[in-house]
């Protein structure tokens, strides 16, 4: 690539990552600082409190956003992706499966990932009510429709999910970044108005607030850690646009609008104290506050785009790693994969978020909920992130221990702060992350189960062979694809068959489709075949857990290694499992009947691999767990 289209390409990235990665952080100065100074925080307006606030926000984006996850978090890619998922991959691969910190490393980062499901309720519920609330502010008689109109906003971007985002998505850049040129200009404004405020810049002023009012400090911290929300996204859309155009979309748009705009709105707030209800709408005068309601609605719309999109690839990842069952996903641009749709998840977001808004109301009232999931999330990611650096970078301990601890002590601050509002809206992203975290564990357990009962009764495959042939069947023409995980030994659907039909095809392809630990699977290393004798022969195919499997397009692979395929000439056999529950063995009953409902709706294995549904033969087998 030439250093030009070089450059335009890194500059196009760029501009697509300001409306992905950080519409969910953009939006934050909308509600943030009216949260900070809300009533019932007993924090009282003056010029030393407002300096304090704006001081911790801004070295809160320097500390927490810029050297956390900017400049440290973006470095622990696994193979180019970025996220929760790919960091827990990461670090499980790290200390290795026989290490005493595995499962416990699997238990935190599992529940860090449906925390993550939480912020894609929250968000879409708090940005698009707090851009909606501006219209209170020009007319106050508006407050009995801001409700409703927010739901009518969201279903319709519900509604618009299947389509895909591709013919949108240019636009997303360009609006974000006139959103940000917007923030920095209205917070020049007023800085000009009021330069007093930046004496904030002194970090000081942040730790003279902590320290002159621990009490009252502590609780603001709850509010304040709503500018950081969309730390996450920065790392989960690294595979997307790559670090670089991640950092360079930070430091050189987001971060000195959203660092203007919170001293903007301090400055505002020094000035006239009375607009505290809502300083964002306030910054410019009654003039501005319907052309700030449209743009905002639009930014807050393509922040809840980026958390949906972002559960969805989350829960591609979970099916892959073994987390979820199968699902129905849908690809919504011929030319990029990572364009998904999941519609499972997308009408069960829309249900949560719709009961998120009627339930809570307000976007102050979904504040309280916000937090929570965000430092909980960011907790995890830090102590996910001491493993990778410390068991697989090497790097010296006492170093790694004061890398990731200055940040644990920070994320565990926050953390502590925002528990003191889990009666007041936290027990929700909680509850929901809950219910996912038992569902996701219940389900990789289940699975565990099924597969130790598969083993506990498996026939060897070279021996059934050599047995077999001694008095081989009758051969019909053909070819017959049974898949099969390579430990389990001979496929039922093959036992089955033989015992029915009595007959073998003339060509037997035993098919395995793993799932690795990584994000994806080079093609030429995806396709792995050995012959076993007899016209028989094992076939392995491998994906990462970002990859999409893909049953026919591995067949073609297969014919650079000598196995050609004609797909009107091939049959797939695959064993449909019912699951029976034992209240004797494995999980807790109530456990087993939730997996077992689980598999019951769980998407078929032909249709998850994209096998052709006229070519594949069912056959029935049961078992206990």
């Amino acid at each position: 690539m030439s250093a030009s289209a070089k450059k335009s390409s890194t500059a196009a990235l760029t501009l697509a990552a300001v409306g992905i990665v950080y519409g969910d952080i953009g939006t934050s100065p909308l509600y943030a600082m009216k949260e900070v100074f809300a009533e019932g925080h007993g924090l009282a307006l003056t010029a030393e409190n407002i300096l304090g606030v704006v001081s911790l926000i801004i070295w809160g984006l320097i500390i927490v956003v810029s050297l956390k996850y900017v400049v440290l978090v973006l470095r622990a890619d696994n193979r180019g992706e970025g996220g929760i998922m790919a960091l827990l991959s990461l670090a499980l691969s790290s200390v290795g499966r026989n290490s005493k910190a595995y499962f416990p490393l699997m238990v935190m980062g599992v529940f860090g990932a449906t925390l993550f499901y939480g912020d894609s309720v929250i968000t879409p519920a708090i940005s698009v009510l707090s851009a909606v609330e501006g219209l209170s502010v020009a007319a106050p008689g508006f407050d009995p429709y801001i409700m409703p109109l927010a739901v009518v906003v969201l279903g319709i971007l519900f509604a618009m999910q299947s389509r895909g985002t591709g013919g949108l998505g240019r636009w997303f850049g360009i609006i974000m970044v006139i959103w940000f040129a917007v923030l920095a200009m209205m917070g020049l404004v007023n800085i000009i108005e009021n330069p007093g405020v930046l004496q904030s810049l002194n970090p000081w002023h942040a730790l003279h607030f902590l320290e002159g009012h621990p009490l009252l400090a502590f609780i603001a911290l709850g509010a304040i850690v709503l500018a950081f929300t969309g730390s996450e996204a920065l790392y989960a859309d690294m595979g997307h646009f790559g670090k670089r155009p991640i950092r360079l979309a930070w430091f050189m748009v987001a971060f000195p609008a959203l660092g203007l705009n919170y001293m903007g709105q301090g400055a505002l707030l020094l000035a006239r104290p009375e607009v505290v209800s809502n300083p964002f709408y306030q910054q410019l005068g009654e003039w501005s506050i319907y052309p700030l309601v449209g743009l905002a609605t639009l930014a807050t719309i393509i922040a809840s785009q980026a958390t949906i999109s972002g559960a969805f690839s989350m829960t591609k990842q979970a099916i892959a790693l073994g987390f979820l069952p199968r699902m129905k996903i849908e690809y919504t641009s011929a030319s990029e994969m990572g364009q998904i749709y999941v519609p499972a998840v997308n009408w069960s977001l829309m249900i949560v978020v719709m009961l998120a808004v009627i339930g809570f109301g307000s976007s102050s009232n979904l504040a309280a909920a916000y937090g929570i999931a965000v430092t909980a999330t960011m907790t995890v990611t830090t102590i996910l992130t001491f493993y990778v650096i410390r068991f697989r970078w090497k790097y010296n301990l006492l170093l790694c221990i004061l890398a990731t601890g200055f940040f644990l002590v920070i994320d565990v601050s926050l953390l502590a702060a925002n528990m003191l509002k889990l009666l007041h809206g936290g027990w929700f992203p909680l509850l929901l992350a809950v219910v996912l975290f038992v569902m996701m564990l219940t389900w990789k357990r289940g699975r565990e189960l099924v597969f130790e009962n598969l083993q506990k009764h498996a026939i060897p495959l070279d021996d059934f062979l050599t047995s077999l042939f001694i008095a081989p069947p009758t051969r019909v023409p053909g070819t017959a694809i049974f898949m099969r995980s390579e430990s389990d030994g001979v496929p039922h659907a093959m036992l089955h068959n033989l015992l029915h039909n009595k007959i073998l095809h003339e060509r037997v392809v035993f098919l395995s489709v793993n799932m690795l630990e990584v994000p994806y699977v080079p093609t030429e290393e995806q396709v792995r075949v050995q012959e076993l004798g007899n016209d028989c022969y094992q076939m392995t195919v491998q994906y990462g857990f970002k990859d999409t499997p893909d049953v026919p397009m591995a067949m073609e692979l297969a014919a650079e290694q000598g196995l050609v395929f004609d797909m009107m000439e091939t049959s797939f056999f695959i064993a449909r499992q019912t699951v029976v529950p034992n209240p004797e063995r494995g999980m807790a009953l109530w456990r087993e009947h939730l997996f077992v409902t689980m598999s019951r709706h769980a998407r078929d294995a032909a249709d998850y691999y994209q096998i052709p549904s006229n070519r594949v033969i069912e056959l029935g087998t049961k078992i206990e767990i």
